[in-house]
């Protein structure tokens, strides 16, 4: 995949362990930040998944009677702007755009990583999203009404399994975790040269879909984009699906980061991934009745 997006780059040919070897032991202050841009393709076949899931999940929730665990969201409140919505999908407010991409900044240290979107220069329709993975809840942001699921940080620790997501939807802060098994990564023998550094590519499996990493071990930290990380090294390209989900460098700072960047987020409601999601669902269903369209 790098071949293919930075053209006349020269493949190295030293050993995966000679390139570990040569950057052992600079781990030590090391911070910066890495720009990536964080693009989100939506076929037709998914989209029609996705909206089965959709009308199954609401289907159960209206039989059940249930409500979302943390309450309705004040009626009219609005997110702040940023990403790309689209009108309805079959006349309703959810029609996602077949790709969705947003500019991201990874601040990093020793001990940790903080992943915020960037503002955009112009006004525009949408939100920045986080993470999408292949299950039901990372891919029905793509769903969500533009500008009101919005992303405001993402905080990974190293030494934890664990992401807590800063998120506004609606007008409503919340604190998302989301804990999940690290990713066994396989090394493999490839290597190439990625925004003048070298990097190896990793290979994994996250459900059904295939993960493919570009790391480089000059930044020996386990860091990367959202919950892609534990790797001997920055992670500075993410393939996840033959390209339905990818994170790509587009530049990398070695200049200290100031004080107080990297921190947990503190504010907002405390939900689990799941929980979220369910709140997610709730807004969707009110504002369908409120426009009387169907998904």
């Amino acid at each position: 995949m790098i071949g293919h997006q930075r053209e006349g780059k020269t493949m190295l040919r030293v050993s995966a362990f000679a390139l570990l070897c040569l950057c052992a032991g600079s781990a030590s202050a090391q911070q910066g930040t890495i720009a990536y841009t964080h693009a989100v393709r939506i076929d037709a076949e998914a989209q029609a998944e996705l909206r089965a899931q959709i009308e199954t999940r609401l289907g159960n929730r209206r039989a059940a009677g249930g409500q979302a665990p943390t309450g309705r969201a004040p009626t009219g409140a609005q997110g702040r702007a940023g990403g790309q919505g689209r009108p309805g999908l079959a006349g309703g407010p959810f029609e996602p755009a077949t790709e969705r991409v947003n500019e991201l900044v990874l601040f990093f240290d020793e001990s940790a990583t903080l992943l915020k979107p960037v503002p955009r220069q112009a006004p525009a329709r949408g939100g920045p999203g986080g993470d999408r993975r292949a299950a039901f809840g990372a891919r029905l942001r793509a769903f969500a009404p533009g500008g009101q699921d919005v992303l405001n940080s993402s905080f990974a620790p190293y030494d934890e399994p664990r992401v807590v997501e800063s998120r506004k939807l609606l007008g409503r802060d919340f604190l998302v975790a989301d804990e999940r098994p690290p990713l066994e990564w396989k090394l493999t023998s490839e290597q190439a040269e990625f925004l003048g550094y070298m990097v190896l590519k990793a290979t994994a499996q996250e459900d059904s879909a295939a993960v493919e990493a570009w790391f480089t071990p000059q930044i020996p930290l386990p860091g990367g984009p959202g919950h892609y990380r534990g790797l001997p090294g920055m992670i500075l390209v993410v393939s996840v699906d033959d390209g339905r989900i990818q994170y790509t460098a587009t530049e990398v700072s070695m200049a200290a980061v100031a004080d107080g960047v990297i921190v947990e987020p503190t504010e907002g409601e405390s939900v689990t991934r799941e929980e979220y999601d369910a709140v997610v669902i709730e807004k969707m269903e009110e504002l369908r009745r409120t426009r009387g369209g169907g998904l």
